[in-house]
């Protein structure tokens, strides 16, 4: 982002320094979930039930 436009927008939510330091963090979950669903997919399945369950709970 140039700096012309960091003064146009002063109501940005996220701050470019602070997005840079959690990319790290948010891709290493991501490898993590990767790794997760190749090993146990019984994990990933129990997931989708259970948010399966909780939409249709909500539905009705």
């Amino acid at each position: 982002m140039t700096q012309h436009v960091r003064d146009k927008e002063p109501e940005t939510a996220v701050e470019p320094g602070r997005v840079r330091a959690l990319e790290p963090l948010c891709l290493t979950l991501m490898a993590g979930a990767g790794v997760l669903f190749v090993v146990r997919p019984e994990f990933y399945e129990a997931g989708v039930h259970l948010f399966a369950s909780r939409a249709a709970s909500l539905v009705h």
